[in-house]
């Protein structure tokens, strides 16, 4: 397993990390034996650095991974996110001003039951708050020794700056995958000039790259995915021929389609890490390998003209949820 430096701060982590929200019912029900199963193969293939958010399940993911974890605390970089919030009525909204992001941090402390959390993130940047009043507030839990380093999550450059003058910023995590390349004009560029590692969560494409879509006739009840409009029909037959052509790709290569998805993404300049998530203890496994995976020029070209030929079809997510976005 290959290892990077979060940011600036010392933290260093697994290239390849586990994005734990799948674990918690967003792609569909799924038992705790499987979900702790996955948890472990992870670990044991060599994946240290984990990601979570209070969000996510209700808090239910963070005690998910907090006792799954808790044993091989010395051994892990812990992630999780405060500042996206549900209303009276269970509506999404942003929540980053400073005295609900220190009632956010105890509460995921005492969740994961730990004494401190080593990456804690911005989940969403709230309107109504100055980006310095909410990474003030982060920057305090450092002080604190709640906190060991903080990141933001969906955030633009111009935000980055700005949050970059206040605190040093170890990491921004946004969406990034051979489906989703929106980041590379600017987000990216940044993150090199301001030394903030970038994390690319649904490095998957949320299954499509990986090959499970393929392998099943329709998404699970109350699968998120289902409101996606890349998705939905119109959208999803297309989207399912461009992973086909990269499955065969993959099978060429002697490669798990996740793998060269993954391969792919931390090939690329400024892509420090990425967190696939799933469900399957042989899936995490294959994912870990992803960062021994060499992929030469001319199959990166492949790729690209791949997707020149087949772009793939529909926003990345609905757009009360793009809307929500620093971005």
């Amino acid at each position: 397993m290959r290892h990077a430096c979060l940011g600036l701060g010392g933290i260093t982590a697994s290239r390849i990390g586990f994005g734990c929200m799948g674990l918690s019912g967003t792609y569909g029900p799924v038992g705790r034996a499987e979900a702790m199963a996955a948890l472990h193969a992870a670990l044991d293939a060599g994946v240290d650095f984990f990601d979570t958010a209070d969000v996510y399940g209700g808090g239910e993911n963070e005690r998910l991974v907090g006792e799954a974890l808790r044993p091989h605390r010395q051994r892990v970089v812990l992630a999780t996110k405060g500042g996206a919030t549900r209303d009276a009525q269970g509506r999404a909204t942003n929540d980053g001003s400073p005295e609900y992001l220190a009632r956010a941090c105890e509460a995921s402390l005492q969740r994961l039951g730990v004494d401190a959390i080593d990456l804690y993130y911005l989940h969403r940047v709230d309107p109504q708050v100055p980006i310095e009043d909410s990474v003030g507030a982060l920057a305090r839990l450092v002080e604190q020794g709640k906190v060991r380093a903080i990141g933001l999550s969906e955030v633009g450059p111009h935000t980055l700056r700005r949050a970059c003058r206040v605190h040093p910023v170890a990491a921004l995590q946004t969406e990034y995958s051979l489906a989703c390349r929106f980041v590379e004009d600017e987000v990216l560029p940044a993150c090199r000039e301001l030394g903030v590692s970038f994390v690319a969560y649904s490095p998957l494409g949320r299954g499509l790259l990986g090959g499970s879509l393929l392998d099943q006739p329709a998404l699970p009840a109350g699968d998120l995915r289902a409101a996606i409009p890349r998705f939905q029909p119109g959208n999803v037959e297309a989207n399912l021929r461009a992973a086909q052509r990269l499955r065969e790709l993959a099978t060429r290569l002697a490669l798990a389609p996740a793998q060269l998805a993954l391969g792919w993404v931390l090939r690329q300049r400024g892509a420090d890490f990425a967190i696939p998530g799933s469900r399957d203890a042989g899936r995490a496994r294959a994912n870990a390998a992803a960062t021994e995976v060499v992929l030469p020029a001319a199959v990166l070209r492949e790729l690209d003209e791949l997707l020149a030929d087949l772009p793939i079809s529909g926003e990345r997510h609905t757009a009360a949820m793009l809307a929500r976005t620093g971005l």
